[in-house]
């Protein structure tokens, strides 16, 4: 499965996409969860820079 989604990713626009991954603190409880998105290669900094 993992080699199929890798090289559907290499391929055409896959390219043009990145998956980040944030840690964003629980304002209840203080734990730290993980917000995962696929994002296009010109809104990584967005991403991170939004709160």
């Amino acid at each position: 499965m993992a080699k199929k989604v890798v090289a559907t990713l290499q391929k055409g626009s896959g390219k043009g996409h990145t998956r980040v991954i944030k840690m964003v603190k629980s304002p209840k409880t203080g734990a730290y969860t993980f917000r995962t998105e696929m994002v296009t290669n010109d809104a990584v900094k967005d991403f991170f820079n939004k709160k």
